[in-house]
């Protein structure tokens, strides 16, 4: 059997995850105490106890979906459970961050600033409702790029994220995502929906937060992986430290490649997936990529209790 860790990216986040882990895991706790100690901020308070709302916010987001990733793979370590049990490591966004932390290429307190900075600059490259995501269901990544196109009318509108065959989420300006709902339904799509995000990503509009990335990783030592990454913007494997260093920055205004990793993986023989932290969104979208592969999400002290099942 051939395993491959992967972690969520945002829209997985909800008040309360990861207590559990850390309530039971001292390994855990330390996770979420560290994060604290690098952001100088009590963000484990937010995340247990906080405000829907105020978790969601793009620079709480990341770094918490983050902290609670890599808190369930310390639990797993406790119990057993090595990153090294992977052939490969995955994350969707910033789950490339939590997949490089657990795989040893980041330190956990430079994985956290680093998010915080990206979490902030993402926000920031864009005024709150200049830019806008939609979801189109139903088209592939090439006729949902194609609508994409013809929407843009010199504005910025393109394919963000190929989740699945069938879910492509396109990125840009306000207007031209609008355009292109309406255009995707006319081309066939089942539903055209705009999503409640506070700023367009993985689009050009995204340059600024490039940049911002540029300027943040000069300053941090990325190591080469213990466990290869299979990189959002490449949808294949990669381990040198510099080519990394690269991705990051490019991954900002970049399409996640998310179907073509799944099935990269799948094709190198990967035939199981752990989901590692908040939500099962990515095993859903696994298991639409890859039917032969068998997926199980571990993000609670249950999850890691049914492993040994």
């Amino acid at each position: 059997m051939s395993r491959a860790f992967v972690f969520p990216g945002q829209g997985a986040q909800v008040i309360g995850m990861g207590k559990a882990l850390a309530d039971a895991y001292p390994a855990s706790k330390a996770v979420f105490e560290e994060v604290d100690d690098a952001l100088g901020q009590k963000l484990s308070t937010l995340i247990w106890e906080g405000e829907q709302d105020e978790l969601t916010l793009t620079a709480n987001a990341q770094p918490a979906l983050m902290a609670t990733s890599i808190a369930a793979l310390r639990a797993l370590e406790a119990e057993g459970y090595a990153v090294t049990d992977a052939a490969y490591v995955a994350g969707h966004s910033l789950g490339e961050y939590s997949a490089l932390c657990a795989a040893g290429s980041l330190s956990l307190a430079d994985t956290a600033r680093l998010l915080r900075v990206r979490g902030d600059a993402m926000q920031s490259a864009v005024p709150v409702g200049v830019g806008a995501m939609a979801a189109i269901l139903g088209l592939d990544f090439e006729a949902a790029s194609k609508v994409a196109a013809e929407a843009a009318q010199g504005e910025v509108c393109q394919a963000a994220n190929d989740n699945d065959p069938s879910q492509v989420v396109i990125s840009g300006d306000k207007a031209a995502v609008e355009r292109a709902t309406v255009l995707a339904k006319e081309a066939g799509a089942k539903r055209a929906v705009m999503l409640p995000v506070s700023a367009p990503f993985h689009c050009a509009l995204m340059q600024p937060a490039a940049d911002a990335m540029d300027a943040a990783l000069a300053g941090v030592e990325i190591k080469a992986p213990v466990v290869p990454l299979v990189a959002n913007v490449r949808a294949e494997a990669v381990s040198d430290p510099a080519l990394i260093r690269e991705l990051l920055v490019e991954q900002v205004t970049g399409s996640v490649r998310w179907r073509e990793s799944v099935a990269w993986m799948a094709g190198q023989g990967v035939d199981e997936v752990w989901e590692i932290g908040a939500g099962k969104a990515l095993s859903g979208m696994i298991r639409r990529i890859a039917k032969e592969v068998t997926c199980r999400a571990v993000g609670t002290p249950e999850d890691i209790a049914a492993l040994k099942g």
